[in-house]
């Protein structure tokens, strides 16, 4: 089965002569673990897809089910606590609380939650990440490359069902960019994450083992890159 499936989505801003249609009926769906490059040119749909398949917005028409749950089924209150628990959000520009410290941002969905984390899983996780020795440094001490890598920790800190990452790298140098992506790729490939991942940069999509490329709102082309 699925975990992700994406039915006639559709998401239509304004009203007559302005008009404007973001996406227009997009179906698709992905398998658990694998890992799904979108890309396209500017105002192509792949922001307001990606806001969609992660409930930030609701669509016009059609549906998203995310491990089975269809989430514009739930109310805005069940549809936040669906989101943090089994979708992960990466974004470009890191989206942290400048007040928390490293690890305080990384398990902010638990503390959210009002549940402790795992110690020995939060340790593994921070390893992982290369944050262990600043983890307890606030997101202004820490790099741009490390902020990114606590916003990936944020991501998956819950074992998601899908992780959404939106230009990750956009705001990196080449050097950092590659190691986010094989920080990425670590996650995708031997733990089974599933990744969805926007970005403009041919070489990181190539990296995917599926492309898909919107135009106008639409799926032109939807292909594997490798088995």
């Amino acid at each position: 089965m699925s975990i992700l499936q994406v039915r006639e989505l559709t998401k239509v801003y304004g009203k007559d002569d302005a008009q404007v249609t973001a996406l227009d009926h997009v179906p698709f769906s992905v398998e658990k673990g694998e890992f799904v490059a979108i890309v396209g040119a500017s105002g192509s749909g792949k922001s307001t897809l990606m806001h969609l398949i992660g409930g930030v917005d609701r669509p016009t028409s059609g549906s998203v089910t995310v491990d089975g749950m269809d989430i514009f089924s739930l109310n805005e209150s069940n549809l936040a606590i669906f989101r943090r628990r089994n979708v992960g959000l990466i974004y470009q520009f890191y989206n942290l609380i400048p007040t928390l410290t490293a690890e305080e941002n990384v398990i902010l969905p638990h503390l959210l939650d009002k549940r402790r984390p795992d110690p020995k899983k939060l340790a593994e996780m921070l390893d992982i990440l290369g944050l262990a020795n600043r983890k307890d440094h606030l997101p202004g001490q820490l790099s741009g490359g490390q902020q990114q890598r606590v916003s990936i920790g944020r991501a998956l800190i819950n074992d998601p069902a899908v992780v959404l990452a939106d230009e990750p790298t956009g705001n990196l140098d080449s050097q950092k960019s590659r190691s986010i992506m094989e920080l990425l790729k670590l996650f995708n490939r031997q733990y089974n994450q599933t990744l969805l991942l926007i970005t403009h940069d041919e070489k990181i999509a190539l990296q995917a083992s599926r492309i898909i490329t919107l135009e106008d709102g639409r799926i032109k082309r939807d292909e594997a890159v490798r088995a």
